[in-house]
């Protein structure tokens, strides 16, 4: 994986469980996050479809 979206990912993780499923749901409409400024289209995606894998391992749920 690029450093460039496994940082992105680490910066957005940090935010914890409920932002981060907020998060995934702006990039699903296609907006823009602070953590993905000046990336483009495909790495956007990729940083999406990496948070869902992770968010998985949680389910519906987020742990407090």
């Amino acid at each position: 994986m690029d450093q460039r979206i496994a940082d992105c990912l680490e910066r957005l993780c940090r935010k914890g469980c409920l932002s981060v499923r907020a998060d995934i749901q702006l990039l699903e409409q296609g907006k823009a996050l602070p953590e993905t400024e000046g990336m483009d289209q495909q790495e956007v995606q990729l940083v999406l479809k990496e948070l869902k894998s992770i968010m998985a391992a949680y389910g519906d749920t987020c742990r407090v």
